[in-house]
């Protein structure tokens, strides 16, 4: 190589290396910019409503490792005077925790699956066919939207018994896949995809299946995804209709498990205090990990301010 080769190379090395030096230097200065006063704000608003949502969390826990004498002592004090973990290990010796985990997954699963499945149909049927009596039945279907699951409990009760299939998975299952809402949030999000990247998958001569399965999916991860995180947390919380459909102690989801902590002397609060933080303890384990998902699929919904 050259002298001059050699210089011309060393000065572009000197002088990426100045850029770099300067870029570091502004972003340290960015760095050490004092806060603003809306900063502070914000920043203390945000740790008070953390505090908020975390002090029941933190009761639970202290409640948890207290013995249960401790547990119902008036007036009531945070921290536990003596640290016990008998709570804990009752709430194993005496309860199916086990069993009652297992439930909860599959019927939660089952649940998501099966509501991800009509609900990303219908809302491609409703947002890109053209039918008789579209709109009326997309009507019909938000109207869900507007009763309360708890009007329903009765009649889906007497349907599901006609069925046979009172102390099932099933009858804990099918009676939760009528997803109006996420019908709804499907509907609202197809409605977005544009059409031309269809239309030009149907004059490659793609059917309306390979185009929904092909294309549309892969554009709706996030609001699917969205609609699982969803339904699987409200089946998981699901406490009413587990507890109208079966009587079956091998059957009980985790809600229903934690509510049958009792004995003669009434409720077990420790106990009760260390089987709801267990029950909690996946649903804050799914939205730690798809949180952004969560927020991704709000947000291309078209929700997010409604």
């Amino acid at each position: 190589m050259s002298t001059a080769a050699q210089t011309r190379t060393t000065a572009d090395g000197t002088a990426r290396e100045t850029v770099r030096g300067t870029a570091r230097r502004a972003a340290g200065r960015a760095a050490r910019r004092p806060w603003t006063p809306g900063q502070i704000v914000l920043t203390l608003l945000g740790a008070a409503v953390s505090a908020v949502f975390l002090a029941p969390l933190a009761w639970a826990l202290f409640t948890s490792l207290k013995s249960e004498t401790e547990a119902v002592e008036v007036p009531p004090h945070w921290l536990p005077r003596e640290w016990t973990a008998q709570a804990w290990s009752a709430i194993f010796e005496t309860g199916n925790i086990t069993n009652w985990f297992v439930n909860s997954l599959v019927v939660s699963v089952c649940v998501t699956f099966v509501v991800l499945t009509v609900g990303a149909l219908a809302g491609y049927g409703f947002a890109r066919t053209e039918f008789r009596g579209r709109k009326a039945l997309l009507g019909l279907v938000m109207t869900g939207l507007m009763v309360s699951p708890a009007v329903l409990g009765v009649p889906l009760f007497t349907t599901v018994q006609q069925m046979g299939m009172v102390d099932t998975y099933w009858g804990m299952i099918l009676p939760q896949c009528a997803p109006a809402a996420m019908v709804y949030i499907l509907y609202k999000f197809f409605q977005g995809i544009p059409r031309e990247l269809e239309e030009a998958a149907f004059i490659d001569g793609a059917g309306r299946w390979r185009v929904f399965f092909t294309i549309v999916l892969p554009l709706s991860r996030p609001s699917l995804a969205a609609v699982g995180i969803f339904t699987f947390i409200a089946s998981w919380n699901n406490f009413l209709w587990p507890y109208m459909v079966t009587s079956d102690p091998d059957l009980m989801t985790m809600p229903n498990g934690i509510a049958t902590v009792m004995n003669s002397y009434g409720i077990q609060w420790a106990q009760l205090m260390a089987g709801g933080l267990m029950a909690g303890l996946p649903l804050i384990v799914v939205f730690v990990f798809f949180q952004r998902q969560i927020v991704t699929g709000v947000t291309h919904t078209g929700l997010a301010g409604q």
